[in-house]
Formats: C-alpha cells, structure tokens, sequence
C-alpha cells in the first residue's frame, strides 16, 4: 500500500473538526527508509532552538580539551548521552558597539538576529530565515513555545516591532495541533476548547476512518502507528488530569494570598509542560505539521522558582554569595544543573520517536543559546553554546570548539548555511561575520 505523506485523518468532535496528521511510515518511504517513495527526496530536515536563560558557571564548563576528545564537565554531564551528537562552542560574546546593556534581552536579540534592533525594526532571526527555505510549506511555518508560563519569545520577523509570541500552556498546543487547520499558527485566538478533546480525545473522533485506514497497512507500520495513537492518547490523558479541579480536602485551611506569580514558573510545573511540549513537538515533526520550532525555558527576569521557596532563580544570582569552600554560587548552579537535565529530556523525547531505520533526531539540529557568559555580572564574553544533532548529515558532531572573543554570530551563520539558507554573512556591526565554524561543516 502506497499513500501520500500528506495523508491525515479527519473527524469531529462535539461538532468541531479535528484532525489527525500521520507520522512518515514505511510505506511512504524507500526500501532503507531514508528518502520518500514516491520522489526519492531526502526526509526534511528540522530546525529547534532552546534559549536557557543566565549563563553558566565558570570552571564548571568549558573541558579541557578541543577537538572530540573532550568531556563535559559537571554541568553538561546531564548531556553526556548526547556527547558524539552535539557540539560545544566556548568563548564566544555579544558585541554592543557602545549600545547599552539591557541586561538578559541584548544577548538573545544578538544571538538570534546578530545584531542589536534599532528602534521599531528588527532584522529576521535565524528561525525566521531557516523557516523560509525549509517550513515555508509546512501547516506550522514554525511554532514558539514557553516554559515559564509567559508569551515571551525570541523570534523576530523582518521589521517586526516584537517577538512572535509563544504558546504558554501544552493543551492549548494540543488543540493547535489536532484542532481545524489555522491559516496563521501565529495567532494568539483559537476555537477548539483544549480540555474537551482531551478529554473525549481525538482518536474517538476519527475511530472509524482510522480502522478502515490502518487495516490496509503492513505490520511495521501498523506497529508504528500504534505506538504513536498510543503516545498521543497519554498525552490527552496527562492534559487531562491537569485540566480538571482539583478534589477539595476538608482538612485544608485557606493560606495567605500569594504574590501574583506566572503559570508555570515553579520548576516542577517546567518540567511536566516541557515533557508536553515535547511530545507535542515531536509529533507535529514526525507527522510534517512544522519543521521550525523555538522553545525559551525563560528571560533571565523570569520568576522561575523552586517551591516553598519566594527566590527566584534570577534572584539567587544577584543576591546569593559564593560558596568559599565550593567557589561558586550553590542555589544557582542548581538552577543551572536543573535546567540542563530539563533540556536533555526534551532531548530525549524527540531522539524517542522512530522513523524509519532511526529516530527523527537524527534529520534535526537543536541549537542551545543563551543570554550572559556570567547572570551574577552581566558578561556578554566567554560565552557557551552548544547545537545538538546533525540536521541529517549535515553537520559534524561531536566536537568541542574553542572560538575566544570570536561574535556569537559564527555560530548562527554557521547553521543558517548548513540548512541551506543563501547567505555569506550575517550579523550587522562588530557582531558581523563571513566566517562559518568550518570544524561543524560536514
């Protein structure tokens, strides 16, 4: 059985249609799974970045070794699974070019767009332009999430006044997804009442359609496909369970109002949405919905916090002395350590779901930024960077690059013309450059 890439399945659900896009299966593939069936073009390849806010911690980083012998030190050890897949770019800043300092805002503008906006105006950041060349014909040109429960977001349309604003909550996501296919991804308004369908799920609403579809597949792909049904309704049931009210406990007695706080920004509500948001995500690549995506864990500002506790993470890097016996700054390498498990879960998730003889990580190339080298002075130098992935051959991996005083922008040119955007340069000012990280070009 042979059918198109572009097959989904569609229901309704409470009188509002659904839809279910499908991930690539064999029968859509060639004999070795690595190019589709019916044109031989390679699987497409993807594009994610993870902006994590406030540095890291001198000393505890950088290895001592270039080249692929390195090892990560203790605050990269939650990547150690990913070392011969990702690269570590050290040394690197942020130029200002005597422009101020707006402390945990310039660094990502920089790092995104490789330069500093100019009034209203800002030039398109990397996504933007990746997006143009690889997601211009994808349902979701690309999709910005966040995971302190904010709108923030790093993207930046060509003189777009502000950053496209991000998608807060996983069930709202989920409707996104699943939901009516939206002309603009980026709008902040949709129909589709997330605790409803998950609730009732969309796999009820295409039950028919699905068996009559899935009967007339082989075993691999009706194994694959059950894995994936069987992924997205634990996710309805997980989105579920977060949606309803609570049972009341009458042995609770009312607490003092606590200060206004965003959702999300306890730690363990990070984690959870970022487990969401990761399946979500995984799954819109899987099934070709999107092949741009951006996730910003926070602002270096935000109020991301540990329970039972007021201090922010932010807060701790101003505010908390450094540890004489340890040398650093305890509660915030925490935040640090923390924030880097986080991510290599996320990783995790996306290098779980198989396609083909592999996993769809391996056509995918995630690119880890973010704001100061050093939260507790506000640095812009010595900065760390890391892509993990090797956007389906594309780049090499496995390397630590030593690139000191270097613009950060070599980092973002270098991807750009990896995945095919037409440009020799990039960045604007002392943050310009032409010159691409030759060590990553595979």
């Amino acid at each position: 059985m042979r059918i198109s890439r572009r097959t989904i399945l569609r229901g309704t659900l409470s009188g509002m249609a659904v839809t279910v896009p499908l991930p690539f299966l064999d029968c859509m593939l060639n004999g070795n799974g690595t190019a589709f069936a019916a044109t031989g073009d390679a699987l497409p390849v993807v594009f994610g970045t993870w902006m994590q806010p406030l540095g890291l911690t001198p000393g505890r980083w950088i290895p001592d070794s270039t080249g692929a012998s390195f090892e990560n030190k203790v605050e990269l050890k939650p990547y150690d699974r990913f070392r011969s897949r990702m690269n570590l770019i050290s040394g690197t800043r942020y130029f200002l070019d005597g422009r101020p300092n707006e402390t945990h805002i310039t660094g990502p503008q920089i790092a995104m767009t490789g330069e500093i906006p100019t009034g209203t105006s800002s030039a398109p950041s990397l996504d933007n332009s990746i997006a143009d060349v690889i997601g211009a014909r994808t349902r979701f040109r690309s999709i910005e999430v966040t995971l302190d429960g904010t709108r923030r977001s790093v993207s930046m349309r060509a003189g777009a006044a502000s950053a496209t604003p991000a998608e807060p909550s996983p069930a709202a996501l989920y409707a996104r997804i699943f939901g009516p296919e939206f002309k603009d991804p980026n709008a902040a308004e949709f129909t589709p009442d997330p605790a409803a369908m998950a609730r009732k799920s969309v796999l009820s609403a295409v039950s028919d359609v699905r068996r009559s579809f899935v009967g007339g597949l082989g075993a691999a792909d009706k194994a694959r496909l059950d894995e994936y049904f069987t992924s997205l309704r634990q996710v309805e049931q997980q989105l579920d369970i977060e949606l309803q009210r609570p049972a009341p406990l009458p042995a609770c007695t009312r607490a003092r109002t606590p200060d206004e706080k965003s959702t999300g920004a306890l730690v363990t509500e990070v984690e959870s949405n970022s487990k969401l948001f990761a399946t979500l995500l995984a799954h819109a690549v899987a099934c070709g919905q999107t092949r741009v995506f951006n996730v910003l864990v926070g602002y270096g500002t935000s109020a991301l916090r540990r329970a039972g506790s007021n201090e922010t993470w932010h807060g701790w890097t101003h505010e908390e002395p450094i540890d004489d016996k340890l040398g650093y700054q305890p509660n915030v390498t925490w935040f640090i350590e923390w924030a880097n498990r986080t991510c290599a879960a996320f990783l995790d998730q996306l290098d779980a779901v198989k396609e083909g003889p592999g996993t769809v990580f391996d056509r995918m190339v995630v690119l880890w930024q973010t704001d100061h080298g050093i939260a507790r002075s506000h640095t812009m130098d010595n900065l760390p960077a890391m892509t993990f992935g090797n956007a389906g051959g594309r780049l090499k991996t496995g390397l630590h690059i030593a690139a000191p005083g270097d613009p950060a922008a070599r980092i973002g040119l270098t991807v750009q013309q990896a995945l095919g955007v037409p440009l020799s340069s990039w960045g604007a000012l002392s943050n310009a450059t032409s010159r691409t990280i030759t060590e990553m070009m595979a």
